[in-house]
């Protein structure tokens, strides 16, 4: 991105999602935190709507930690790529992290079309965060958001 390269640093979810597209809220987002040699952050957003099973998300779930809101390393190799929707298009904008200490200088890139999961994924995944972690969404304050 720009000319720099990023590498995949952690990845984590919220429900319901932080952002929005033309104003509709999707019951989980996934963000897929990147970083430059620099420790530059850049953040891509995917947004998941209940529907048909999604394989590459059940991998994730086989893999999860027992206890709520616990972090683990994955064993086993998984597709990314699988987790993103067929259309690669999607909204830029500067922001923040979501979660503290909410540094501002994040590159965000919001996919514009989401991917499917099954009802009894999400229930899953919701019963592994514990609660509803999402932060509200923000105004604009000036920022653009270029498509």
């Amino acid at each position: 991105m720009d000319g720099i390269n990023f590498t995949l640093k952690q990845f984590h979810f919220h429900t319901p999602s932080e952002n929005r597209i033309e104003g509709k809220s999707f019951p989980l987002e996934a963000h897929f935190v990147h970083s430059d040699t620099k420790g530059h952050l850049a953040v891509l957003a995917v947004m998941f709507d209940v529907g048909e099973e999604n394989e590459a998300f059940q991998h994730i779930i086989d893999q999860a930690p027992t206890d709520k809101n616990q972090t683990q390393p994955l064993d086993k190799v998984i597709d990314i790529a699988s987790l993103f929707p067929t259309s690669k298009h999607y909204y830029r904008f500067s922001g923040s992290l979501t979660t503290p200490p909410c540094s501002e200088g994040v590159r965000w890139l919001v996919m514009k079309e989401s991917v499917s999961l099954s009802l009894q994924q999400l229930d899953r995944i919701k019963s592994l965060l514990g609660t509803t972690n999402n932060r509200p969404t923000q105004p604009l304050n000036g920022r653009m958001v270029v498509q």
